[in-house]
């Protein structure tokens, strides 16, 4: 999981306060297959699950090289993907796809407290659109595919709240969720 960053460039000029994203942390996800075959070659596909990550977000000054400390973002979404499915013909025993859709994202792990030393924050909901590909591996029971895919979110996910640390949130302009992920089907 990362961040995408827009820096408000207004609050720049007055406290040269940047962000950046720091350290990913591999994270990890479950979803259940469900698929609708349309052709032959073309498959509508719903993927609900849920998804683990963190992000750390830091804030320095350039001209002071100084680092604020980082503040680590958590979630965990309940997603519901809805993808289509373009495969090729079946050669031996694989054939490649594509997919690409949209995967509206609701995030639980927000519990954050007033009193606690939190100057970021983020929006519960988000909407992303996602492509990848891949390759089907057909056994004798089952099929094993691998997929490698991209989300980018479409909304603005930084919830501006009353804090003590107005200046963090007032050096991003938005904050757009995106994610790259491998996964192992096995239908």
């Amino acid at each position: 999981m990362d961040f995408t960053i827009g820096h408000s460039y207004e609050h720049y000029k007055t406290d040269s306060l940047l962000a950046n994203v720091t350290n990913l942390s591999m994270g990890f996800h479950i979803q259940a297959v469900s698929a609708a075959r349309l052709t032959d070659n073309l498959e509508l596909r719903f993927l609900p699950g849920v998804a683990f990550g963190q992000r750390e977000l830091s804030f320095y000054r350039p001209d002071q090289q100084l680092y604020m400390r980082p503040q680590t973002l958590e979630s965990s979404y309940i997603e519901l993907p809805l993808m289509l499915k373009y495969k090729s013909k079946r050669v031996n025993n694989y054939r490649a796809f594509l997919v690409g859709g949209l995967n509206p994202r609701f995030d639980l792990a927000k519990t954050y407290r007033e009193e606690d030393d939190i100057y970021m924050d983020l929006k519960l909901n988000d909407l992303c659109y996602e492509l990848g590909g891949g390759f089907d591996f057909y056994f004798p029971y089952f099929k094993l595919s691998i997929e490698l895919r991209g989300s980018w979110g479409m909304f603005n996910m930084l919830r501006r709240r009353s804090t003590p640390h107005a200046e963090f949130q007032n050096a991003i302009e938005n904050l757009r969720s995106s994610t790259y992920m491998i996964s192992f089907y096995i239908e």
